[in-house]
């Protein structure tokens, strides 16, 4: 049954149900008021642990998602399952209000643009920075926990090598072109992860904000689009027993290049463009009823 409160009189015709999501134009100003609040109110102890959680559960959809798609061998699907499962990580961070590196690439350019004071942008780059290494410590938290107290089929950990593999095989190629690659995927990857935020934020209900979170996630898991924290994930799952490419060359030729690509991306593609092409421009076309000169009126328009 839905309550009265949820609806509201338009003009004292027909009530109208609430609004379901946050007008695109006010996404923006709310996340980077969100930024602003963590940046001026929380401590530095407060975003470490913040983004430790960011990190932990970034990891756990890692391990969700290898999980639902082991065994299943038609491509589509295990890479609908592997969405699926990692998403779950994402909706934890938004759920939360935990600190996420990516999402982090999002709201601090949103700040930025809204003219934040210059006497801020050393606590800024703490919160950038305290975001990346929070979610690096609480990933290989996550991977030794695992590790130490879990047993999981070999077919569980092919699967996990076959990620892994995947996201190393810039790191084979060995060139300066295979690390700008790395890069530029990075950029894609945090153009869908902050378009995901930004749908996130819009949505004022739970389904409202997991639909678009589930549908971009999954977009760029199925892309393989890098995506620094996720692979963090990836990586953190396997290297404990012994396997994947070790810590320095996955920082070397991927969370690296990865991470300077998601952070072009998001506030590139996502948060400058969209800061443009929706505040109100004062030259805009006039308003339906607004008064206008005789080069816009209704008898001109036949000439």
């Amino acid at each position: 049954m839905i309550q009265s409160d949820t609806w509201q009189p338009l003009n004292g015709k027909q009530p109208q149900p609430a609004e379901q999501y946050l007008a695109p134009e006010a996404v923006l100003e709310a996340l980077g008021h969100e930024a602003r609040r963590r940046i001026r109110d929380a401590s530095l102890a407060q975003i470490a642990v913040l983004a430790l959680l960011g990190g932990a559960f970034i990891a756990f959809g890692a391990l969700f998602s290898v999980i639902l798609s082991t065994g299943v061998d038609a491509y589509g699907p295990k890479l609908l399952l592997q969405g699926l499962g990692f998403s779950a990580g994402f909706f934890f961070v938004i759920l939360s209000h935990a600190v996420l590196f990516t999402e982090v690439n999002v709201m601090v350019p949103a700040r930025l643009l809204a003219l934040s004071p210059a006497s801020h942008c050393a606590r800024i780059g703490l919160f950038w920075g305290l975001a990346a290494l929070g979610n690096l410590a609480g990933a290989i938290l996550v991977g030794w926990l695992v590790h130490l107290t879990q047993a999981y089929p070999a077919e569980q950990m092919e699967v996990l090598r076959h990620v892994v593999d995947k996201k190393m095989r810039y790191a084979e190629a060995g060139t300066a072109g295979a690390w700008f690659a790395a890069l530029g995927s990075g950029v894609m990857g945090n153009w869908l992860v902050g378009m995901a935020a930004f749908f996130a934020t819009m949505g004022r209900t739970i389904i409202g904000k997991f639909v678009p979170v589930f549908l971009a996630v999954t977009l760029f898991v199925a892309a393989n689009f890098q995506h620094s924290p996720a692979n963090a994930g990836y990586f953190a799952l396997l290297m404990p027993s012994g396997q994947g490419p070790g810590w320095g060359v996955a920082l070397s030729w991927n969370l690296v290049p990865a991470a300077l690509g998601n952070m072009l991306g998001a506030a590139l593609l996502v948060a400058l463009p969209l800061w443009y092409g929706l505040r109100r421009h004062p030259g805009g076309f006039p308003e339906i009823g607004d008064d206008c000169n005789d080069d816009c009126g209704g008898d001109n328009l036949g000439e």
